[in-house]
């Protein structure tokens, strides 16, 4: 019996000890045993060599966009590449005043009203980075209308409530919800780097009435301490990821520390508003509490940056599973072209389309709600349109604490016997066999 020696060539990349290079590659020693009955082979020893198939070089990713290098000359010219790029900069440069605003947008009557007269209302906070998205000239642009208010806030139409889905009634302890049996829903504070108009929480974000506090929080680990049946907490906010690492890190070791606590997540808008944040600091410290997830939360495919992008790749890279949960909003996001490209960004990113919300019924936020059939009409102009991982679920969470409920367009048609009548993406009805009883 003989055997076969065979070359082939492989990469030297990431190998620790590569052999000497030949004709662009290197060699691998393996062995091809006699061939079985059947013709196939078992790799054993040998050596093999081959040319490496030529690739095109992929274009370099650029590292910001043409609106933000705009921006920057125009309002920060005099800012350096290393304050830009700190998130803590970002964090204390946020735009808060009105004229601040007047300086940086050419501001519509009812904005410059609203600022004006805002009082007690969500607070305005607005990254210099995500300004840089935003038109300087075009109220109605979408990403403005979700950062800088309106008059439309003031108005409180039937059914609107400033805790529209009981999370207070829901809070055992200060800052943590329990609504479902095997869930909390952690609050580590009450701060954002940048303020949505839309927010479920306005009544308390911003307000400095959630304080990440040892003692608050203590009372929170002892809750999910004493109640066996919470395997999974998800830590949101305001944004945890507003935190220093040092305190977000006290938290998950606190968590991690409680066995029956299988879960954890962590909820944030930090990729999409200041993506900065996502230092490989913060990624290393992350990384040593897995099985740990993110939900990121984007509202539209202008979010999806050259620094978005970033973030996101170092999140995954670290093995964070990153789902994304956006709100249905009137003006913004409410066409089945704009969810489309968001989703096939987010994709890019490698953040999977988890969630599409209906938008709460919070106070002052009439302006921003769509109809149940404009989100319905959404989810089937995706379904069958593009890969079903850029599918959302579509889902009301329900006043008063009821819980989230999806909502799918029907898809069955009815019956005939023993045949389920069931309707395709194009409209086409089929039978499916499915005999009662």
């Amino acid at each position: 019996m003989t055997t076969e020696c065979v070359e082939a060539t492989f990469s030297s990349t990431g190998d620790e000890e590569p052999p000497p290079p030949r004709r662009g590659g290197h060699q691998v020693l393996f062995l091809l045993t006699p061939s079985r009955p059947n013709g196939s082979r078992r790799l054993a020893a040998g050596i093999a060599t081959l040319d490496p198939p030529s690739r095109p070089i992929p274009a370099r990713r650029p590292q910001t966009s043409p609106a933000t290098r705009g921006f920057r000359k125009a309002f920060y010219a005099e800012i350096a590449d290393r304050e830009w790029n700190d998130w803590r900069w970002q964090t204390r440069h946020r735009v808060r005043t009105l004229d601040q605003l007047d300086r940086m947008l050419v501001l519509a009557p009812d904005e410059r009203q609203a600022l004006v007269e805002g009082g007690a209302m969500l607070p305005v906070g607005v990254t210099p980075y995500y300004m840089s998205l935003i038109s300087r000239t075009d109220s109605q642009q979408p990403l403005r209308r979700t950062v800088v208010p309106t008059t439309a806030e003031f108005q409180r139409a039937p059914g609107e409530a400033d805790d529209p889905l009981g999370e207070d009634g829901h809070s055992p302890v200060p800052g943590l919800v329990h609504r479902y049996p095997d869930r909390v829903l952690l609050l580590a504070h009450d701060f954002c780097s940048t303020y949505c108009r839309y927010c479920t929480r306005s009544r308390v974000v911003g307000h400095g009435e959630i304080v990440p506090n040892e003692k608050r929080l203590q009372m929170s680990f002892e809750y999910i301490r004493r109640t066996p049946e919470i395997r999974d907490v998800l830590i949101s906010g305001g944004d945890p990821l507003a935190l220093a690492e040092d305190r977000l890190d006290w938290i998950l070791s606190n968590l991690r520390a409680i066995p029956h606590v299988e879960f954890v997540r962590i909820g944030t808008k930090m990729p999409a508003v200041l993506p900065q944040r996502i230092t490989p600091q913060l990624v290393r410290m992350l990384r040593k509490y897995h099985p740990l997830w993110m939900s990121l939360h984007f509202t539209h495919p202008d979010e999806c940056t050259p620094e978005c992008y970033t973030a996101c790749t170092r999140l995954a890279d670290a093995g964070i599973p990153l789902g994304s949960q956006t709100v249905l909003l009137k003006g913004v996001n409410d066409s089945v072209e704009t969810m489309k490209q968001l989703v096939h960004k987010l994709l890019m990113m490698r953040v999977r389309p988890y969630y599409l919300y209906q938008c709460d019924p919070i106070s002052g936020s009439a302006h921003f709600r769509t109809s149940v059939s404009k989100g319905l009409e959404i989810i089937e102009g995706l379904r069958g349109h593009t890969t079903g991982y850029a599918v959302p679920s579509y889902v009301i969470d329900a006043p008063g604490g009821g819980g989230k409920i999806p909502l799918q367009p029907s898809y069955v048609v009815g019956r005939d016997g023993d045949d389920l009548l069931i309707r395709n993406y194009e409209g086409q009805t089929y039978r499916y066999p499915d005999p009662l009883g």
